[in-house]
């Protein structure tokens, strides 16, 4: 698993876009992860799934309320991680009105999350591969915090918790 030193994996990942007004994508967009967070403080944080309860009534919404108050602290973007397919992630976005603040990044393929090994195995609840349920702070390509909830939590990947390491 990864941890606190270490380099993010090499890995992609995609984000849908909007043309603004129309509805056309302009997307499903690759996000090189390497050079997206290079020279930058990036809050990062992965759940299981795109509209499932917790992450939409809590994860996303705690993010989103917190966005002025990260960036404040030095965080120059903020990343939400889920395994699902980029046109998931974008009706997600426009669901949970995070347009501007929180970056919806697809990992549809669990590609990152197998790579950081914080994958979540919900295949027997017909879920397939997904990405544990966590937080990380990142800076310059590096995890300077990371807090990964135990299985059925939503204790330190919260927002708050985050914000909190950041002003540090």
């Amino acid at each position: 698993m990864i941890k606190v030193g270490d380099t993010l994996p090499a890995t992609t990942l995609m984000e849908f876009s909007e043309v603004e007004g129309n509805g056309c994508s302009i997307g499903p967009n690759p996000v090189d992860v390497a050079k997206a967070t290079a020279g930058k403080t990036i809050a990062l944080f992965a759940l299981p799934g795109a509209f499932t309860p917790t992450c939409s009534a809590k994860h996303v919404p705690g993010y989103v309320e917190k966005f002025s108050e990260l960036k404040a602290v030095g965080v120059d973007e903020i990343w939400c991680v889920s395994v699902n397919d980029a046109f998931v992630m974008g009706a997600w976005a426009r669901d949970q009105k995070t347009d501007g603040k929180v970056r919806m990044l697809a990992d549809g393929s669990a590609d990152f999350a197998k790579a950081t090994g914080l994958t979540l195995d919900l295949t027997g609840r017909g879920m397939g591969v997904r990405s544990n349920r966590y937080s990380m702070l990142i800076k310059d390509g590096k995890v300077a915090a990371l807090n990964v909830e135990g299985p059925g939590k939503f204790e330190v990947s919260d927002a708050g918790t985050l914000l909190a390491q950041a002003k540090g």
